[in-house]
């Protein structure tokens, strides 16, 4: 039964679309995959079901202050998303003999962040990790200064709008904490030293184009991996390479696996 959380809640961009949390038992190789900044679980659902098909433990889960109402975003602390992501490790960690890590956008952050805490994480799959955004200084200065009188921004356009959910607008106080998380998680990269596998879009226009190679030349991983998907956008899970990124996750999970 879908949850009244996402599905049909009148905030939400595609309210018809189910973007609760889930845990889909299967193998004993585990994924935790995460969804981005506003986003919900229908943002990966996609993905996660090409994994859960090949026989991968999948959790899924909905982090604090999305899929309910944009303010409750700009009340929410980056660990807090930090907090949520160990839920589901642990539960992984409980039920699989390996466990990865996945996420998109800001969901990258929270699988480089859960990394670099814990090594036994057998490895790292990165879906236009938002390490840095193509936001201007000038950009960031606006922000914080309209933080205490302004709730959102509006969007300049939103990539794969029929499948995505999530709030259509940008919760200010949300996106400093966003930025936090950023920062926190940058000074942790070279914590890091299991396998990593990078995809970004070559169309994405929230991602800067050197995200990747800041967090290949940041980790201390020996095994590292970065494509460029030619035809996708910044969702890149929901676009039309989204198979191909599949295909070529699994396939490093393979290649890598203990």
């Amino acid at each position: 039964m879908k949850s009244e959380k996402t599905t049909g809640n009148p905030h939400l961009h595609n309210p018809h679309l189910d973007g609760d949390a889930f845990f889909w038992e299967a193998g004993s190789t585990g994924i935790l995959l995460s969804h981005g900044f506003t986003a919900t679980t229908a943002e990966i659902r996609l993905l996660a079901e090409k994994f859960h098909a090949q026989g991968y433990t999948v959790a899924a889960p909905l982090l604090p202050g999305h899929g309910t109402k944009p303010e409750d975003l700009n009340q929410t602390k980056w660990r807090e998303w930090v907090e949520s992501g160990e839920e589901s490790l642990q539960k992984l960690f409980g039920s699989c003999e390996q466990v990865w890590v996945a996420g998109a956008s800001m969901g990258g952050l929270l699988a480089l962040h859960l990394a670099s805490k814990y090594p036994q994480i057998s490895g790292l799959l990165l879906y236009v990790p938002a390490i840095r955004t193509m936001m201007r200084k000038v950009d960031l200065l606006q922000l914080y200064l309209a933080a205490p009188f302004v709730k959102e921004i509006e969007r300049d356009s939103l990539d794969g709008s029929e499948l995505w959910q999530g709030y259509p607008g940008l919760p200010i106080k949300g996106i400093i904490q966003f930025l936090r998380f950023q920062s926190a998680t940058l000074k942790r990269l070279s914590e890091i030293r299991q396998p990593v596998l990078i995809f970004q879009g070559r169309l994405d226009l929230t991602v800067t184009p050197d995200a990747g190679k800041i967090i290949m030349d940041g980790v201390s991983s020996e095994i590292k991996e970065h494509h460029w998907m030619e035809n996708s956008s910044h969702s890149i899970l929901l676009d039309k390479e989204y198979e191909r990124v599949a295909e070529m996750s699994m396939q490093f999970i393979e290649k890598n696996s203990e």
